[in-house]
């Protein structure tokens, strides 16, 4: 589930994988799970603000049969681990295989994260040695 299903390069999957992380950060959940879901070729899942029966201790669960993601409080929507997590499950639910691991959900949200981080870095030498 890593890389780009329409086979960009990886300069235009990791400026991808940036924005996406960014518009999390900047309270732009919604757009990012758009954004995620075209990409992935599957409709976005639906996100809201609250616990599911069962799962009170935890920030945030993906609910398959609602197509949604529940996260605990408000400031949830913000945190790209917690969306991406998962968005991943959404991503394997949505394509028949929802038995995704908790491991494999982690490593697709810290793959963005990664490359949010890898770009910012670039971008802050950048700016270092232009100043």
């Amino acid at each position: 589930m890593s890389g780009d299903p329409a086979g960009e390069d990886d300069a235009d999957d990791q400026t991808f994988k940036h924005a996406i992380v960014h518009m999390i950060l900047t309270r732009d959940t919604e757009a990012a799970l758009e954004r995620l879901a075209q990409r992935y070729h599957i409709a976005p899942p639906g996100i809201r603000v609250g616990h599911w029966r069962g799962h009170k201790k935890v920030l945030a669960v993906y609910i398959s049969n609602r197509r949604t993601i529940f996260v605990a409080k408000n400031e949830d929507m913000w945190n790209p681990f917690v969306i991406l997590h998962e968005f991943y499950h959404h991503l394997r639910s949505r394509s028949g295989q929802h038995r995704g691991t908790e491991k494999l959900a982690d490593a697709f949200a810290l793959e963005y994260i990664r490359a949010y981080g890898e770009l910012e870095r670039r971008r802050m030498s950048s700016s270092t040695f232009h100043s």
